[in-house]
């Protein structure tokens, strides 16, 4: 008898199991809750683009992370597409992104396609209209990591204007920012726009390529106010909120998901004479250096992919290890202000590059002062309820 009751709670246990579940799908349905694989990309979004290139010449901006969610590269796509592709415009890394942070990238031919790669880093970060001579249409492909310094979006509002100046369209292919829900951090301040920061906004500008673009459009950021022939080419089933995991690295010292989310946060290192990993396999996940506190955390940079003379190439640097520190949801400082009460000299603790990095002066003072990191954040709260204001309008998701 026992069995028998066992056996009708079990079946009973499935059918309940089975409804939610059929439920739970219902509901997914009913609300269209979109999974996170079933994102396209503005790249993956190419009925709405392929219309636009018919009979025209195209260029392109782009490099590894030009990808559809197939893997396949978007300048591979285009051409079995019959697309008259022209040209490649490589950013900082280069078309494969395989160069160094700052590393000089020169002009070449892709070996694959053979096309010519117009390097957009170094002397030439804005096109020359003899290299637009023979393009009717340009394409922006490229994946961001939001935050203020990171290079692509400084390429981006170069390629605009160019386009602006020589009377070419161009179409931006949109993709989710993978820190989309932060807007946090100080405002550049106009005395200090660099390739690092070129506009005012915070360091983490919570929004995708395309919606950056719109907005360096609308505001008439780019020289004389001229204004870009834009068309954004959106992301389907994307919500900002949404987890966004990268098919492959933005640039080599970005190897995965944590160093993209602490990014912004420990960026701030390199206008210091601290380290934030590279030249390990734990890039912007860790910090250090041979002048802070020895504890039970070191590392020793060695040359690698992405750092071929790493900042302390073979000294150990003591720190802390962030590989496994939850998720971020703002821009974090309290490892900038631990370091530097750690650091003996603290004379030497900070460098010019700093104050490029975070677009004002304050943030080096109220450090040097011992600012508790609560007030800091305090001192940009109007300049960001302000931001976020202007920023709505051009909000796409």
């Amino acid at each position: 008898m026992f069995q028998f009751f066992k056996k009708i709670t079990f079946i009973l246990f499935l059918i309940a199991c089975n409804a939610a579940f059929a439920f739970s799908l219902k509901e997914k349905v009913k609300n269209k809750v979109p999974v996170l694989n079933e994102i396209k990309t503005g790249a993956d979004n190419y009925e709405k683009y392929l219309p636009l290139l018919k009979d025209k010449k195209v260029g392109i901006v782009t490099n590894q992370t030009g990808i559809l969610s197939n893997k396949k590269h978007v300048v591979d796509f285009l051409l079995e597409k019959k697309t008259a592709l022209q040209t490649i415009f490589a950013p900082e890394h280069g078309f494969r992104g395989t160069a160094d942070a700052g590393e000089h990238v020169v002009d070449g031919k892709d070996s694959k396609t053979g096309l010519p790669i117009v390097s957009l880093y170094g002397e030439n970060r804005k096109p020359k209209a003899a290299q637009l001579a023979n393009i009717d249409i340009m394409i922006f492909d490229l994946q961001d990591v939001g935050a203020r310094f990171y290079t692509y979006i400084s390429s981006l509002h170069y390629v605009m204007e160019a386009c602006a100046e020589n009377n070419i369209p161009l179409i931006v292919f949109d993709r989710p920012n993978p820190n989309g829900s932060i807007v946090d951090g100080p405002l550049l301040e106009k005395e200090f726009t660099s390739f690092v920061g070129m506009h005012p906004i915070p360091l983490l500008h919570g929004m995708t390529i395309g919606e950056y673009a719109q907005m360096i459009n609308g505001q008439k950021w780019l020289k004389n106010d001229v204004q870009c022939k834009l068309t954004i080419i959106p992301c389907v089933d994307y919500k900002r909120t949404m987890p966004y995991s990268l098919l492959v690295k933005p640039s080599p010292n970005l190897p995965n998901d944590q160093s993209i989310n602490l990014y912004a946060s420990l960026c701030l290192f390199e206008g210091t004479n601290v380290s934030m990993g590279r030249g390990t396999e734990k890039q912007f996940q860790i910090y250090g250096s041979p002048y802070l506190k020895k504890t039970g955390f070191s590392f020793t940079p060695k040359p690698n992919f992405g750092a071929k003379d790493p900042v302390y190439n073979g000294k150990e640097c003591f720190g802390e290890d962030l590989t496994s520190y939850p998720k971020l949801q703002q821009l974090e400082l309290k490892w900038l202000i631990k370091a530097y009460q750690n650091t003996a000299d603290k004379t030497k603790f900070f460098n010019p590059f700093f104050i490029k990095l975070a677009g004002t002066k304050k943030l080096q003072q109220q450090i040097e002062k011992g600012v508790s990191e609560k007030d800091i954040r305090e001192s940009w709260k109007k300049d960001l309820e302000a931001f976020k204001i202007m920023r709505k309008q051009y909000l796409i998701y």
